[in-house]
């Protein structure tokens, strides 16, 4: 990532000026904590904004602050060096990273499923997975985990990765325009954008990651994807600050757990409608499942993951992975206690 970048700021129980009180702890006493989240629009991201709007970062005693970017790779070199704590993204990263020799670690899961689907577009002609060969195909950053996701599935249609053009065209309004444009032909993406594409009649669904049994059908297994995570190092110095944002996150997926999608959608903020809140709230109702209830890893998750990247990433040894490394359960089982 460049530095000079412009980046979104969402600042979380905020800093001292002008705040009244936070409660039992003072906000100069607060420990503050840098997240970036790749988009935090998107109903797989919603628990981060959900934990703001609900004042659970501000409960539980840290002071966050939540950093918009479209794609969450564009984050990785400023966790790696420093500059940012946490990144709320794809558990697929900490393993591709670590065959990079960088030791990263998921502190929660917030998604149990990817939440994405390959849409094609209605004039492509692609009808199966063979035919994504020579396809350009929309994902939100090279590198990313859409990016991933799409490389295993035009592998799983028998071609490589080598065998179609990813461009990096975001998603919301610049992914829809690229199709409308004739830009791409496909695209890995999530909700409300599938939704949206769906609508408008420019493009359907070819492959469903948005629900367990679809995972399993496309993936072999239980894929968990969007979750909290930091470089260990970083977690190892900062286990209070830790501690206290993966409690807010985990009572999150509590309140995901007992209340509609209505009532989750009237919490966020109205310019992520879109301008249809009808469509927002079917696409959020269809996706509530997608949420982890209890934070922690899934068994099977991990396994599935490595053995996708590797199908279409040679580079990536599988024997030189280690997943124990990858998450702790440690600290949502101590929030969870704690609750």
């Amino acid at each position: 990532m460049k530095r000079g970048r412009v980046w979104t700021a969402v600042l979380l129980c905020a800093f001292v000026l002008g705040l009244g009180g936070a409660g039992a702890v003072g906000a100069q006493a607060m420990p503050r904590v840098t997240i970036v989240v790749g988009g935090l629009e998107k109903i797989i991201y919603l628990p981060a904004m959900l934990t703001h709007r609900l004042g659970y970062f501000k409960e539980a005693g840290v002071d966050v602050s939540l950093l918009d970017e479209g794609a969450g790779v564009s984050a990785e070199d400023e966790l790696i060096a420093g500059r940012l704590d946490g990144v709320v993204g794809f558990y697929d990263h900490t393993i591709d990273l670590q065959s990079k020799g960088k030791i990263l670690e998921a502190v929660i899961i917030l998604d149990r499923v990817p939440g994405e689907a390959m849409v094609v577009s209605n004039r492509s002609g692609i009808k199966t997975l063979a035919d994504l060969k020579g396809k350009r195909i929309g994902v939100t950053g090279l590198g990313s985990s859409t990016n991933f996701l799409a490389a295993f599935l035009v592998t799983k249609g028998g071609g490589d990765r080598t065998q179609y053009t990813p461009l990096a065209v975001g998603a919301g309004n610049t992914l829809i325009a690229a199709m409308q444009q004739n830009r791409i032909e496909a695209a890995v993406t999530t909700e409300p954008t599938v939704s949206r594409l769906m609508k408008i009649g420019l493009a359907h669904v070819l492959v469903d990651m948005r629900t367990s049994a679809g995972t399993r059908g496309a993936l072999g297994g239980t894929y968990p994807a969007a979750c909290l995570y930091m470089r260990t190092d970083w977690v190892n110095r900062h286990k209070d600050a830790v501690q206290r944002t993966v409690a807010a996150f985990a009572k999150t997926l509590q309140y995901l757990q007992s209340h509609t999608p209505a009532q989750v959608a009237d919490n966020m903020p109205e310019d992520y409608y879109v301008g249809d809140k009808p469509l927002y709230l079917a696409a959020l109702g269809a996706s509530m499942n997608m949420f982890n209830p209890t934070g922690t890893m899934p068994p099977d998750g991990p396994p599935t993951v490595l053995k996708v990247l590797a199908t279409w990433n040679k580079e990536l040894d599988p024997a030189k992975i280690d997943l124990k490394k990858t998450y702790t359960d440690e600290l949502v089982n101590s929030a969870m206690m704690h609750k």
